[in-house]
């Protein structure tokens, strides 16, 4: 039994969320809707992976913008 059967990020990684905001909306929508240089300038998951471990108001907005993703897919 999960401990957090709620929460849809639970289990989910950071690289896998990357990978999957990029197949959905690719780094130009993504860089336009949050402003980080990881995202604007040479975009790579590697570099983005290593900015929002280390950047936790911008790995919330990652975090809420695949929340929002998902709901949109849900519907």
């Amino acid at each position: 039994m999960s401990s957090q059967p709620n929460n849809p990020l639970h289990g989910v990684n950071l690289e896998q969320i990357i990978n999957e905001l990029v197949a959905h909306y690719g780094w130009e929508y993504m860089s336009y809707n949050i402003k980080i240089r990881c995202f604007t300038h040479d975009p790579s998951v590697k570099s983005s992976l290593k900015f929002l471990r280390r950047t936790p108001w911008a790995r919330t907005k990652v975090e809420n913008m695949y929340l929002n993703m998902l709901k949109q897919k849900n519907r």
